[in-house]
C-alpha cells in the first residue's frame, strides 16, 4: 500500500465531535485539571449573571478565564485591571466558540504589594459597611463555662490555647473544632467552624486563630467570607492570628483582638490563683469587720444595760400608772361638764317647743294647703276652658277648609288615572284618558271623550 494511502485518516469528525474529543483530552490530563497560572488581569468583565470573564496575560501569551457566580461571590479579594494575580482551577474548552480557557476556582493577588492593595480595598470596604464599628463590639463573659477554639488541631498554637486556659482556669470546658488554617479550602474550613461554634448551646465564647508566618500564610483570616461569619456571630469573638506585628481584617471584626494566641487564653479566662487570693482577702476583710461590728455593738448594749429604766424596769410602770390615774380623772371631769351643758340644752329645747305648740302649727300648715288646693283647681278650670274654646276654633277652620265639606256643598274632585293626579285644567286630560270623580258620597268612573281648553284672552 502506498505511503499517500496510509497516512490518510480513517475517519471525518465533525467540528461538534472534534471540539467534544479535544474537550475530554483536557479534562482526562491530571495537570490540566489542578493547576495554578500566574499572570496579569485584564479584559476584566463582570456579567449580569455574576459570573467573572477576564484575560491573564504575561509577555508573550494570554490565557481566557471565567469564575463562575458561586466561586465569584467567596473569592475575598476585588479584580481589577492591571492585578497580578495567581489564579487556580482547571483547563476546559468551551465547545461553541472551540477555545480553551481557565475555570478559576480560586485567586488570590500575587506578591506583598498586590495583597497589601487588596487588604486595603476590602478593609476599606468592610469599614464603610459598619463591620469594625466599636458600638457593636460585646464584652467578654467575665466566668466562661465553655471555650471553643477555632485552630489547627496539629499546630503548637492549640496545646499553648489548652495549657494557659486549663492552668489559669480549671472549670472552663474547652470545645476543639479542628479547622484549616492555611491553602485554599481554609476560609471555608474557618467559616464551618465558627458556625458550628456559634449553635452550640453550651459554647459562651469563641476564640479563633493561628501562629505567626507571612502575610500569604495568613491571608486565609483576610478573606471576606471569614470577616463576615465572625461578625455575624452571636457569641463574643477573641481573634489570635500571628504575631504581635500581626494584623489581619478577623483582628478588627472580633469583638477583641489579642496579639498572640497565648495572650487570647490571658484575655479569654482570669487566673484561679489571683481570683483565690482575692477571695481570701475578701474573708480576711469579713472577718475584721464582723469582729469590729460585734465590738461595737457589745459596747452598745452594756451602755443600755446601765441605764436606770433597765436596772429598775419597775420605775417604768409607776411612771405610767401615775399618768393613767391623771388620765381617768380628767376623762370624769371632762364627761360631767358634757353632762351639764347637755342638760341646759335640752331645757331651753323644751321651752321653745312648747312656745311652738306644734298641733297649732300643723293646723296652719293644713289651711294653708287647702287654700293652695282650691286656688289650683280654679285655674286649672280656667286653662282648661280657654283651651276647649280654642280648639272649637281651630275645628271650626279645619272642617271649613276640608275638602269633605268643599264635597257637601257639591263639588267633585276629578283625579287622572292611574297617577292619581288631580285634574285643575281641561289641558292636562285628553281622549281616551280614565278619570276618578271624587264625591261627597262615593266617586264615579269616566272616560275622556272630549277636551276643551278655555282661549287665552288677547292682551
Amino acid at each position: 500500500m502506498p505511503d499517500e494511502e496510509r497516512s490518510q485518516p480513517t475517519a471525518v469528525f465533525s467540528v461538534r465531535d472534534l471540539t467534544a474529543h479535544i474537550k475530554r483530552l483536557f479534562e482526562r490530563d491530571e495537570i490540566l485539571s489542578d493547576v495554578l497560572v500566574r499572570g496579569e488581569v485584564s479584559n476584566f468583565k463582570r456579567h449580569r449573571s455574576g459570573h467573572l470573564y477576564f484575560t491573564l496575560k504575561d509577555e508573550d501569551s494570554a490565557l481566557d478565564c471565567v469564575c463562575f457566580r458561586n466561586i465569584a461571590a467567596g473569592l475575598g479579594c476585588e479584580v481589577a485591571d492591571g492585578m497580578q494575580v495567581v489564579a487556580s482551577g482547571r483547563i476546559t474548552v468551551y465547545e461553541k466558540q472551540g477555545r480553551y480557557q481557565l475555570v478559576v476556582l480560586f485567586l488570590r493577588p500575587d506578591g506583598l504589594g498586590a495583597l497589601a492593595a487588596a487588604f486595603e480595598r476590602l478593609r476599606a470596604k468592610l469599614e464603610g459597611e459598619g463591620l469594625f464599628d466599636e458600638s457593636r463590639k460585646r464584652p467578654l463573659p467575665r466566668f466562661p463555662k465553655c471555650i471553643a477554639l477555632v485552630t489547627s488541631p496539629t499546630g503548637a498554637v492549640l496545646q499553648d490555647l489548652k495549657n494557659i486556659l486549663t492552668r489559669r482556669y480549671p472549670p472552663a470546658r474547652i470545645l476543639i473544632l479542628p479547622t484549616q488554617v492555611q491553602g485554599n479550602d481554609a476560609p471555608d474550613s474557618i467559616v464551618a467552624s465558627l458556625r458550628a461554634a456559634d449553635a452550640h448551646p453550651d459554647v459562651d465564647l469563641i476564640i479563633a486563630g493561628r501562629g505567626g508566618g507571612s502575610m500569604e500564610d495568613l491571608w486565609a483570616f483576610n478573606d471576606e467570607r471569614v470577616v463576615r461569619a465572625i461578625f455575624a456571630c452571636r457569641k463574643p469573638t477573641i481573634s489570635a492570628v500571628g504575631h504581635e506585628t500581626d494584623t489581619t481584617l478577623a483582628d478588627f471584626v472580633a469583638d477583641v483582638r489579642a496579639p498572640t494566641p497565648s495572650a487570647a487564653a490571658e484575655l479569654a479566662v482570669p487566673d484561679m490563683g489571683e481570683l483565690l487570693q482575692h477571695l481570701g482577702g475578701l474573708a480576711r476583710h469579713a472577718r475584721t469587720a464582723v469582729r469590729a461590728r460585734l465590738d461595737r455593738a457589745g459596747s452598745a448594749l452594756k451602755r443600755v444595760e446601765s441605764r436606770a429604766p433597765l436596772s429598775r424596769p419597775m420605775a417604768i410602770f409607776e411612771q405610767r400608772w401615775l399618768r393613767l390615774d391623771a388620765a381617768s380623772d380628767h376623762a370624769d371631769a371632762a364627761l360631767a361638764a358634757l353632762l351639764t351643758r347637755g342638760r341646759h340644752r335640752l331645757s331651753l329645747a323644751a321651752a321653745s317647743l312648747e312656745a311652738y305648740r306644734p298641733h297649732r302649727l300643723m293646723e296652719m300648715r293644713r289651711h294653708r294647703f287647702d287654700d293652695m288646693d282650691r286656688r289650683l283647681n280654679v285655674a286649672m278650670a280656667r286653662r282648661l276652658e280657654r283651651g276647649g274654646w280654642r280648639l272649637r276654633h281651630l275645628q271650626g277652620k279645619l272642617e271649613a277648609l276640608s275638602p269633605v265639606a268643599v264635597l257637601e256643598r257639591g263639588y267633585s274632585i276629578t283625579l287622572r288615572q292611574p297617577g292619581g293626579e288631580v285634574v285643575r285644567s281641561a289641558g292636562q286630560v285628553a281622549p281616551p284618558d280614565e278619570l276618578r270623580i271624587l264625591l261627597a258620597e262615593g266617586e264615579l268612573r269616566a272616560t275622556t271623550t272630549s277636551s276643551e281648553v278655555p282661549d287665552e284672552p288677547e292682551p
